[in-house]
């Protein structure tokens, strides 16, 4: 009964969102969400989503100094920065290397970097997150990753490149958006809005479950704990939090 409701709801959302399936069908849709539709509603929602979450991510990221290494300053790459919303959780004199696959969120993210001058902003790399070949072996103290993983190729890939790159005793933070209990009516909606929802907003998947992914990647050390946030969109709302010592 459940499975026939999921799909006749996900037939109905998908009615409703025809144009942009054939907007995706005429090879429109892509282009243009990554570089106009994306970057505008996360803009936006990104401000939003750092209301509610503002007290974990400190509480997140209130002991990243600890990981400081042999140089003086805090060496930290983040993977898929987007406009930088983690930049004012960062503590200052903290080297930055930033990357993402869209660079179209330049113009939020020199916003935030003016907004951040206690931090000192290296490079940009316009990189997907399994591949980071950029990134010089064991060269980071810490690497951080908050609303990513949903959207990437494979997380397994992902996490490999994020050990390669960090320094033995180094940290992989995390924040992502996963899967509901399979007994919630979130996770009852996310299966119904999960092919939609993928094609809108740039391959973003709403049932991922990344924590197994983390638990099994051979880390030294993992905190992580599963949290809600408050958010007006219900499939959003569960969440894993910590972080991963190598």
């Amino acid at each position: 009964m459940a499975e026939a409701a999921i799909l006749f709801l996900r037939v109905c959302v998908q009615l409703l969102a025809l144009p942009i399936y054939l907007l995706s069908f005429l090879g429109i849709w892509k282009p243009f969400g990554s570089k106009v539709f994306f970057p505008f509603f996360m803009e936006r929602f990104s401000e939003y989503y750092n209301q509610k979450i503002s007290v974990q991510k400190w509480e997140l990221f209130h002991n990243l100094q600890e990981f400081t290494g042999s140089s003086e300053a805090l060496r930290l790459l983040e993977i898929g920065t987007g406009t930088g919303t983690n930049f004012q959780f960062y503590p200052p004199g903290c080297r930055i290397t930033c990357s993402d696959t869209n660079s179209n969120f330049q113009r939020g993210l020199s916003k935030s970097m003016n907004q951040n001058q206690h931090l000192q902003f290296e490079h940009f790399l316009e990189a997907p997150a399994e591949n980071l070949n950029q990134v010089a072996d064991g060269s980071m103290d810490v690497v951080v990753c908050t609303l990513v993983l949903c959207s990437v190729q494979n997380v397994e890939d992902v996490l490999k490149e994020v050990k390669r790159v960090l320094r033995p005793g180094g940290a992989f933070y995390f924040l992502e958006h996963v899967a509901a209990d399979h007994s919630s009516w979130s996770y009852f909606w996310q299966q119904v809005l999960y092919p939609t929802w993928k094609l809108v907003f740039s391959g973003c998947c709403l049932m991922r479950e990344p924590w197994k992914e983390i638990e099994k990647a051979k880390f030294s050390e993992v905190k992580l704990r599963h949290i809600s946030v408050p958010l007006w969109c219900a499939p959003l709302k569960a969440h894993v939090i910590g972080y991963a010592v190598k």
